[in-house]
């Protein structure tokens, strides 16, 4: 099985009132970088000034792009069944599934792992465990940061330092990984 490490940018941050303004994606296996996925959306609506001056994307940049009910059907045949890999995940996850779901009435049921809760298990002496500082402890630069693919590409590379660090441990099975996750953080410290 691949992953697919995924990343959106959104006019704010509630999955049943906000919308998705840019998703990027990227498809690999364990070392290789097989397809990427990315477009603006239009979300129809206004997107915050606030917003914009986070991720530069503004409504003059989102006002002929596709709609999100128009890109599902490309998104769902790139993710297949693989497993969903973002930092934050639940954010990303439940955004996306909330408004697939919106659209379409099917959820979608990947597996997924967020590398924020795998840094909480395998970088416990990080002072904090978001995408810079996780960026910093790898030599690892992220050029244009909340923005989708940029923040994707970097998700990837730290993702792959991570799954290094879970090989050490002879954690190598996708469904161990999943389950590593999910331990308890005092439980993770004794592998």
């Amino acid at each position: 099985m691949n992953y697919t490490v995924l990343d959106i940018e959104t006019t704010w941050l509630s999955k049943f009132k906000h919308k998705i303004t840019e998703i990027a994606a990227i498809k690999f296996d364990w070392k290789n970088i097989l397809w990427e996925f990315q477009t603006l959306v239009n979300p129809e609506r206004n997107i915050p000034t606030e917003i914009t001056k986070l991720t530069w994307i503004t409504n003059e940049m989102v006002s002929n792009a596709p709609k999100f009910c128009d890109i599902i059907p490309n998104f769902l045949e790139f993710i297949q069944d693989d497993i969903i890999v973002a930092h934050n995940a639940n954010f990303d996850y439940w955004f996306i599934s909330e408004n697939i779901y919106y659209n379409t009435w099917i959820w979608i049921e990947n597996n997924y792992l967020c590398t924020r809760k795998l840094a909480n298990r395998l970088l416990p002496e990080l002072p904090k465990k978001n995408l810079w500082t996780i960026c910093d402890y790898f030599w690892l630069k992220n050029e244009h940061a909340h923005r989708a693919m940029w923040d994707t590409k970097v998700t990837v590379e730290i993702f792959k330092n991570f799954l290094d660090l879970l090989n050490k441990k002879w954690i190598i099975e996708q469904n161990d990984i999943i389950e590593f996750q999910n331990k308890k953080i005092s439980d993770c410290l004794r592998l």
